[in-house]
């Protein structure tokens, strides 16, 4: 049977045999226990050396622990993920008179990177990070996947690059400096998560998406860009097909993303809230032969009997497609018990994730180990507010342009809006309306630049905000968008808002639990299919295109339900331990809670 790992991994390079000692390489592994619970491998060479959590889901034969080495001895791999058309790659390299020991993935990357060295990566779908090590050139491999689904981390430091999985496995080593990444902390109080490639620390950076690098001699060389999901959006074509054509077409590229997600040989589950995009993944999980299917939904005393409860919603879809359903409730105590674990598990500070943390708490308890999830179809079919509003905003902002006093008059609404929403990042509205990068930034962002000073520190905050432009930090982030203004959201949610928050926190909140999150509309290769078609996406309001998608659609009245998503009532927790005002924004508490913890235990 095929094997997949769902784990963590560290990895050593530099001159001679001292590059991780085995008591730093045994705290870095202990961090990652969560990770893969399973196993542990370690593997020592001349200038090298790597450590693998595992997290079993296929294949539980010894044969395909990690770290593998290919059956030639010259390469040494360190993996997490998942390779979806590794049985496609693994008979092509079969016909090409290539031997296999496994049923494993891993063995397949192994395999192909020996015949064709970095030049495999554009034929690998799926979610992945790795590292190989050549012990003949003695030079080392590392890439990450295109939407950044599965994180990889790099340190430099007295002739040795360390990679991990983790930011917290390569403090754990005790030998990576504490000093802070002052953008990296400057992005988290603006937009509550760190935005990549910067971390916490200074000395601690995530290999971007869809990047790859050589490591030799002890030393990192540049990142190289291998596929950038951007350019979906930027070369999207303008032509005009049927709409019937473009449902059809994006109904088959869905099932088959589905079908892809669902190799296993453990039960698959399905994260189940009230909306379109997990009722889809169940209505197409069923039509892909998905057996003894089940949704597992997370509700709250607090929403009960109000539009947030999802949980009555849930039951509907899940009895609308016949399979079974758990609804774990979750009460404030258990939050309160549950916030220290909660905060170690975070490898970076972060507003949101709890959800899908309790989610996945759900899932283990009920003994599953591998969980679909509906993750970016908001992104991908248009589905946040933003879409309608921030065009709207900006086609306002360039009818006023011309208008004498257009500039004072917005500064006014801003202030306004600042008073009213207690949020100062509102008296930037005249600053940063000007184009789409800065509305989105307005949007998203929970803090003004200007109360950095107060919550960081006059040295850090300077040294983070010196000539702060909204827009350049967005670029910097998505690069350069097009100038179809529902397109340019899409990109800059997906690689900015998705990358470096949801699918960051889908990543530690499920593994903090040993549970697989796979998420079939967060797919390079799905995205590539879809493409041309994607100028056409906003012809389908309220995600009809995702809702139909499966051969029995999703109920009208869940369709034109108002969206909450996976909800949590942590605001009213929060004030209440506080004693503060309900109505303050949880996200400035939460955050500070956050970040404190994570100074703390990080030092």
């Amino acid at each position: 049977m095929p094997q997949t790992l769902m784990c963590g991994f560290i990895a050593a390079f530099g001159e001679g045999k001292g590059v991780l000692d085995s008591t730093a390489l045994r705290r870095a592994l202990e961090r990652m226990r969560r990770r893969g619970p399973d196993d542990e491998g370690t593997w020592h060479g001349e200038g090298a050396v790597l450590g693998h959590r595992r997290l079993a889901i296929l294949d539980l034969d010894p044969r395909a622990a990690q770290p593998m080495q290919s059956s030639c001895g010259r390469y040494v791999i360190g993996f997490n993920g998942e390779i979806y058309n590794f049985h496609a790659l693994r008979r092509d390299l079969e016909s090409r008179g290539v031997e296999f020991r496994t049923t494993s993935d891993t063995e397949v990357i192994l395999a192909l990177f020996a015949a064709e060295g970095e030049a495999m990566l554009p034929k690998l779908h799926g979610m992945f990070a790795l590292a190989i090590w050549d012990c003949i050139a003695r030079r080392a491999f590392i890439a990450r996947d295109p939407y950044g689904i599965k994180p990889l981390y790099v340190t430099e430091a007295l002739g040795t690059v360390m990679v991990a999985s983790q930011v917290k496995a390569l403090l754990a080593t005790g030998s990576v400096s504490r000093e802070p990444d002052p953008r990296g902390q400057a992005g988290f109080w603006m937009l509550g998560w760190v935005p990549e490639p910067h971390t916490w620390f200074r000395a601690i950076r995530a290999l971007p998406a869809g990047h790859c690098a050589w490591i030799e001699d002890g030393r990192l060389g540049p990142a190289r860009c291998w596929h950038d999901i951007g350019d979906s959006w930027r070369s999207a074509d303008q032509r005009d097909a049927a709409l019937e054509d473009v449902a059809e077409r994006v109904q088959a590229t869905l099932r088959e993303s589905v079908a892809r997600h669902l190799v296993a040989d453990v039960p698959v589950a399905v994260f189940l809230s009230g909306g379109i995009d997990s009722g889809a993944m169940v209505g197409l999980m069923v039509e892909a032969g998905a057996r003894e299917l089940e949704g597992v939904t997370i509700a709250y005393n607090e929403f009960a009997g109000r539009h947030d409860d999802e949980a009555p919603v849930a039951a509907k879809l899940a009895a609308h497609y016949g399979i079974r359903h758990t609804v774990r409730r979750v009460t404030r105590d258990e939050f309160l018990s549950d916030v220290p674990r909660i905060l170690d598990a975070m490898d970076q500070p972060s507003i949101d994730g709890v959800n899908t943390w309790y989610a996945s708490k759900a899932a283990a308890e009920r003994g599953l180990k591998a969980v679909v999830s509906g993750v970016g179809g908001d992104e991908l079919f248009q589905g946040y507010s933003d879409f309608r509003t921030l065009p709207r905003l900006l086609s306002l902002r360039c009818w006023m342009q011309p208008v004498p006093g257009a500039a004072s008059l917005l500064a006014a609404a801003g202030r306004v809006q600042a008073r009213r929403s207690g949020n100062r990042r509102w008296r930037h509205l005249a600053e940063w309306s000007g184009n789409i990068e800065g509305l989105w930034w307005l949007r998203r962002s929970v803090c003004a630049p200007d109360e950095l000073v107060e919550i960081m520190g006059p040295e850090l905050a300077r040294e983070a905000l010196a000539a702060f432009d909204a827009t350049v930090w967005v670029r910097e982030m998505a690069g350069p968008v097009p100038e179809d203004s529902k397109l340019a959201i899409g990109q800059i949610d997906s690689m900015v808002f998705l990358r470096n928050r949801l699918l960051r926190d889908s990543d530690w909140a499920s593994m903090d639990h040993s549970v697989e999150l796979r998420t079939p509309l967060v797919d390079a290769y799905l995205l590539g299919q879809v493409q041309a078609l994607l100028p056409q996406f906003a012809e389908f309001p309220n995600k009809t295109l995702l809702a139909n998608s499966p051969a029995r659609a999703l109920p009208r009245d869940i369709i034109k339900r108002t969206k909450t998503g996976f909800g949590i009532p942590i605001r009213r927790w929060l004030a209440t331990e506080t004693a503060a005002k309900p109505t303050k924004l949880y996200s400035r508490t939460w955050a500070k809670q956050a970040a404190a913890i994570y100074d703390r235990e990080c030092v």
